[in-house]
């Protein structure tokens, strides 16, 4: 396997390679693993073989990284179909540019690995392989409360622009960003609680944008910019 990067947790040494067709057995367990140790299952929306057997097949592009030949850690990008669910239209993408958007996807860490920051090393290892030529612009949905995966896209400078039902019937945030251009300089800026629901979505509409959140006596508050 061809490394694309080398690392330590703590005193184990781990790699990073990107994964294909003949790993879809170790990712399958893998997520198995994870998604059954969860206190609350709702968080993780597991993917189907379908759906990793179309990451895989050439629709984006997953890495893996291993503890010797242990799969420990994985996480996806996916060129998706075309469809009225596509977050281009929550991100104000135009149609004909629908096919330079990837989206973040599942990314699962091994419980026996957990707390060595390998989710974000992760994150940065496959932002940096996205292919420029061809992408322009990165989209996620996330979970109010999903502190983890919200502090994730943040770090990683993606933004919300959008605050809605998706999935039939599931409130997310929708996260962007685009590859070819660093964030305007804000002028205003407004902070709201993420259990405010309406308040962030008028803010939205408004033309703000979320950029940051933090926690605050037992709750947790967005930092929205326009």
């Amino acid at each position: 396997m061809e490394k694309i990067y080398e690392g330590m947790l703590g005193e184990t040494p781990f790699f990073v390679t990107t994964l294909n067709l003949q790993h879809l057995q170790e990712i399958e367990k893998l997520q198995l693993e994870v998604y059954q140790s969860l206190a609350d299952q709702s968080v993780l929306q597991p993917l189907s073989t379908e759906e990793f057997d179309y990451i895989l097949s050439g629709n984006g592009m997953m890495i893996g990284a291993y503890v010797g030949d242990e799969l420990i850690a994985f996480r996806a990008l996916l060129n998706p179909p075309v469809d009225d669910e596509h977050l281009g239209y929550d991100c104000g993408i135009v149609e004909d540019e629908f096919h330079k958007v990837l989206y973040q996807e599942i990314s699962n860490v091994s419980p026996t690995y957990r707390g060595y920051g390998l989710q974000k090393t992760l994150a940065q290892i496959v932002m940096g392989h996205i292919d420029l030529e061809k992408y322009d612009y990165v989209c996620s949905t996330v979970k109010p409360y999903n502190i983890p995966s919200l502090k994730d896209k943040f770090s990683q400078g993606l933004v919300v622009k959008g605050l809605k039902i998706k999935y039939v019937d599931k409130l997310r945030y929708v996260f962007y960003k685009d590859l070819r251009q660093e964030l305007p300089t804000f002028t205003e800026k407004m902070t709201i609680s993420m259990d405010d629901t309406v308040g962030q979505q008028q803010l939205l509409k408004q033309g703000y944008i979320g950029t940051s959140m933090y926690e605050n006596q037992d709750d947790w508050f967005v930092v929205y910019e326009k």
